[in-house]
């Protein structure tokens, strides 16, 4: 067998590597952006669900406007993030307002009765529980990806190529990450 085909040999087999790096990249990097739609899905309802829970919450809390306004404030800001970090933030201090709306529901026995309120407060729930999912679903495709471009000798071709680390949806706050209190 003379040099030239060896050579040739050589060449095809580094070129199928690259073509299958290549496109090993491209399926994760579209598994992360099918991930962040999932993310954007459920906020996107979860946003849809606020204004009904707190126009009923103000049927009977009228003179709780702050904590009304505070809550419209964050979903504004949070509809309105663009970066992951944003959205994480945003979604965040939501999160904190939300808190705080319940804990004025609390005040009205009348209100948590209402089957209205019941209703929404149970799919703002259940929300909850799918924004959860969807960060996690979103966080593995992001650390599978992430590892992807950053090994040897993967790292080559999407370093050539463009393809640049992603940001994970992280709590950023410390009173979020720390463990509940429980008291009896």
């Amino acid at each position: 067998m003379n040099i030239g085909w060896i050579l040739l040999i050589v060449a095809g087999v580094v070129a199928l590597w690259a073509i299958m790096t290549y496109n090993g990249l491209i399926s994760l990097k579209n598994r992360v952006e099918e991930a962040w739609s999932d993310i954007e899905v459920q906020l996107k309802r979860r946003y849809n669900l606020i204004p009904n829970l707190v126009e009923t919450v103000k049927g009977y809390a009228k003179h709780e406007s702050g904590t009304f306004e505070k809550v419209t404030q964050a979903r504004n800001q949070a509809m309105n993030a663009k970066s992951v970090g944003e959205h994480a933030e945003a979604d965040n201090m939501l999160s904190q307002t939300l808190k705080s709306l319940f804990a004025v529901a609390e005040a009205y026995p009348e209100l948590k009765a209402n089957q209205n309120f019941l209703s929404l407060q149970g799919e703002l729930s259940d929300t909850e529980n799918k924004v959860q999912a969807s960060r996690r679903f979103y966080n593995g495709n992001v650390r599978d990806f992430n590892t992807k471009i950053q090994v040897f000798p993967t790292n080559l071709v999407a370093g050539m190529l463009g393809f640049a680390k992603r940001d994970f949806f992280e709590i950023e706050n410390e009173a979020e990450r720390a463990v509940p209190e429980v008291k009896f």
